[in-house]
This record gives structure tokens, C-alpha cells and sequence, in this order.
């Protein structure tokens, strides 16, 4: 993630309690590293066609006549298709394996977000984004089970760090694919060029990704199930902790790029420069995450919850900043301090339960932050359009203040969650 005369296997409590080796750094063996970087490009490819939509956003809106308040319901007709199928996301990854899940949610979404590009009414565009989050939607959790089943407990987090940078990576690349091809070609071929990428991608996922590491008799025999998890309030916890972080997140990565252009009159590749810039400190942070949480054995309260301070504050400074070199510092700083928490969130029950239930753990862990996409887009924009973008960009600090509380109260070690699991997950 035992010795008598007549050795027995070990229940799956005691592999878990195992005590990990000391070790002053964390290696990924050969199997490891091609996992990472083939997920890493595939989560940068994946981002990369979520976020498009948010450089087209303007132009969408001025083609389709439609406001900023319809303009979030596009982004949120996504996150309601992606958070829904979270959970069973895991659950079939879980059931089919986790390569098979990966490979048909790269086919789907590639092929929605191809579709994108053919919308011919705002309804049509809805109901496309809705179908393109479901495909989307089943990929994290088998993503989070592909890396699970090709490391060990030691080594998670910091697997999990690099890939899941590819989240602010893909930030980083998305504006400068995207921006040149809208202005050059317009907002539909910069959908098409993105789908050709998820293609690329998942051919070079079927071919080279690593065969799983042999299951162990916990993972063959462990009791309980995705049902189990779902019925256990400290897991529950972990998804309220990625619910304001996706708060934050989302409401950011969502209204940035609009609220340059349209409120600080930049133009489209400058907005989307601007946008990038902080997405690369993100990444880092993630990186450098992923490593002190399995350095820590996951403790959200020293991670995550000084980190969401720091980002909560940041955000509201952002607010309140007058030049364009004070708003983009503080965007940095708080983009950075928010990307840093994510994998934390996950670590400790990524390191505590069978990697069997790491697919639906995950899934559960990630609805959370994906459901705060359903509501953030659609009610930022609501909010610009009443009052202000201060007003909206101000209540992503309700996120960064629910996160923080629950990081304090959360399990803070594998032992303490195990503690509080129900006789299904520990038998």
C-alpha cells in the first residue's frame, strides 16, 4: 500500500499497519515513471479540451447572443455530466480495470469535444458539454486506480503529485494552443485541433502503458466495497475538503480569462498569457505537494489547511487590487496555494485503503470537487452580471475557509481513518 508455527496470510488491517522504511527521498521504479508520464500527458490533453472553452467563452457568446449567466450554465452542463459520473467512474474501473476505463473515456471525450466544435444553437452547445463531462467523467478515478495499481503506498502521493500537475500544466498549454487558433481560425477549429491530441494520446495510453502490479491477497480478500465507502462519514470529510477546494479552482480557471478581457480590456492572447502564468506555478506546487504528503504520511492539517489559508486570503486581496501586475501576483499566489492541497486531500485515504477500492475512493473523493464546478460557474456569472466580478471572485473564499476546517477535523493518518471505518473496509 506476521510469524507462528503455522503462518497464515495477514488480515488486510495488518498489511496496512505495516510500518513503512524510513527513507529520505522517494524513487519511482521503471513502471512508475512510464505511468506517470503517460497519465501526465493524458490528464494534460484532457485539461487542455476542459478548459478551450473558457478562451471561446467571449466569442461563443457574442455568436449565440447569449449572456454571462448562460455562459456558466455552458461550463456548468460539464461539471454536472463529469461530478455525476465520478463515482461510477470508480466503480467500472474497479469492475473492468482501470486501462479499459482510461482508454474509452479518452475515445468519448475526444469525440465530444470534436463535436463542440459543430454546435449550431446554445441548446445544442449544452447538451454536447453535458456528454463531453460524462466521457471525462469516468477517466480521474480510473486514472487515480491505474496509478495505485503501479506503486506502492511509500511512493503514492509523489506519483500522484507529478500527474496530477499535469492539471495547472495543461493550463499553462491550453491558452497558448487555443488563443492563436481562435484568432486565426476561430473558436470551432480550436476544437477540432484539441480532439485530434486526444487521439495521439490514446493510442500511445493502449500501446505503452505498464502492465498492474500483482495483487496481493489483501486486494483478492479484502472486505467491503464502494458502497461501504460511501456509508462512512470520515470519507466524507476528504469529499467536503475537494468540494471548496474545487471552488476555488474552478471559479478561477472558469471567469479568469472573461474577466481579462471583458473587464480589463486585454486582448485575447494576452488574456490568455496572463491566464497561463499562474497554472505554472500550480504545477509546481503540485509536484512539491505530492512529495510532503508522502513525506508526512498525509496530515492534512499541516498541508492543506495553512495552504488554503494562504489561498483565501490571496483571493481576496486579488479583489481588491488596482494595477494589473498586483492582480496577477496575487492570482499566482493564489492559484499555487490552492493547487498545492489537492493531492494531499486524497493521501491518506489513498494510502489506507486497498488498492481494490482505490477507484472508487477516488471517484467518491473527486465528486466532491467536481460538484462545486456544477454550482461556482453559473452562480460567478450570475454574480458578475448583478453586481461585480469583485463580488463573484470574493466568494471563492467560502471555499478556501470549508477546506481548511475539514482538513482540521479529517483523520489525519492512515491508523486514525482505520480507526473510524466500518467492520467491511477493515475485515
Amino acid at each position: 500500500m506476521s510469524t507462528a508455527s503455522t503462518p497464515s496470510p495477514p488480515s488486510p488491517s495488518a498489511q496496512s499497519v505495516r510500518p513503512e522504511p524510513a527513507k529520505r527521498g522517494v524513487r519511482l521504479d521503471r513502471a512508475a515513471k512510464t505511468t506517470v508520464g503517460l497519465l501526465f500527458l493524458a490528464w494534460i490533453v484532457d485539461y487542455i479540451d476542459r478548459l478551450v472553452i473558457n478562451l471561446a467563452l467571449p466569442h461563443i457568446g457574442i455568436e449565440f447572443g447569449i449572456d454571462r449567466t448562460q455562459q456558466g450554465l455552458v461550463l456548468s452542463a460539464f461539471f454536472l455530466a463529469y461530478a455525476t459520473c465520478q463515482i461510477p467512474g470508480g466503480l467500472l474501473a474497479d469492475r473492468f480495470g482501470s486501462k479499459r476505463i482510461l482508454l474509452w473515456a479518452m475515445l468519448v471525450w475526444s469525440v465530444f469535444t470534436a463535436l463542440t466544435g459543430t454546435a449550431w444553437s446554445f441548446v445544442a452547445l449544452v447538451v454536447i458539454r453535458v456528454l463531453f463531462g460524462a466521457g471525462q467523467g469516468i477517466f480521474p478515478a480510473a486514472a487515480m486506480k491505474a496509478v495505485a495499481e503501479r506503486t506502492g503506498p511509500a511512493e503514492r502521493m509523489t506519483a500522484s503529485g507529478w500527474i496530477s500537475s499535469s492539471n495547472a500544466f495543461g493550463a499553462v498549454v491550453a491558452p497558448l494552443i487555443a488563443g492563436p487558433v481562435i484568432a486565426l481560425w476561430g473558436w470551432r477549429m480550436s476544437f477540432y485541433a484539441v480532439a485530434g491530441l486526444g487521439v495521439a494520446t490514446f493510442v500511445l495510453v493502449r500501446l505503452l502503458l505498464p502492465p498492474a502490479r500483482p495483487v496481493t491477497g489483501m486486494e483478492k480478500t479484502g472486505g467491503g466495497g464502494t458502497l461501504a465507502l460511501l456509508a462512512t462519514p470520515p470519507m466524507w470529510l476528504y469529499v467536503g475538503m475537494l468540494f471548496g477546494y474545487g471552488m476555488l479552482a474552478w471559479g478561477l480557471n472558469s471567469w479568469i480569462p472573461s474577466y481579462l478581457q471583458t473587464e480589463r480590456g486585454l486582448s485575447l492572447e494576452r488574456s490568455g498569457l496572463l491566464s497561463a502564468l499562474p497554472a505554472l506555478f500550480g504545477g509546481i506546487a503540485m509536484i512539491l505537494s505530492g512529495r510532503c504528503a508522502d513525506r508526512v504520511k498525509g496530515r492534512p492539517a499541516l498541508l492543506v489547511a495553512p495552504s488554503m489559508a494562504v489561498a483565501g486570503a490571496a483571493v481576496l486581496a486579488m479583489t481588491q487590487a488596482e494595477s494589473l501586475v498586483a492582480f496577477e501576483i496575487l492570482l499566482c499566489l493564489a492559484y499555487a496555494a490552492c493547487t498545492f492541497c489537492f493531492t494531499p486531500i486524497f493521501a491518506v485515504p489513498l494510502r489506507t485503503l486497498s488498492t481494490r477500492l482505490s477507484g472508487g475512493a477516488s471517484g467518491m473523493i473527486n465528486f466532491g470537487g467536481q460538484s462545486a464546478g456544477i454550482v461556482v460557474p453559473i452562480l460567478m456569472g450570475y454574480l458578475a452580471d448583478t453586481y461585480s466580478f469583485t463580488v463573484a471572485f470574493a466568494v471563492l473564499g467560502l471555499g478556501a475557509a470549508l477546506t481548511a476546517v475539514l482538513a482540521l477535523i479529517a483523520p489525519q493518518t492512515s491508523a486514525a481513518l482505520r480507526s473510524r471505518l466500518g467492520p467491511a473496509l477493515r475485515d
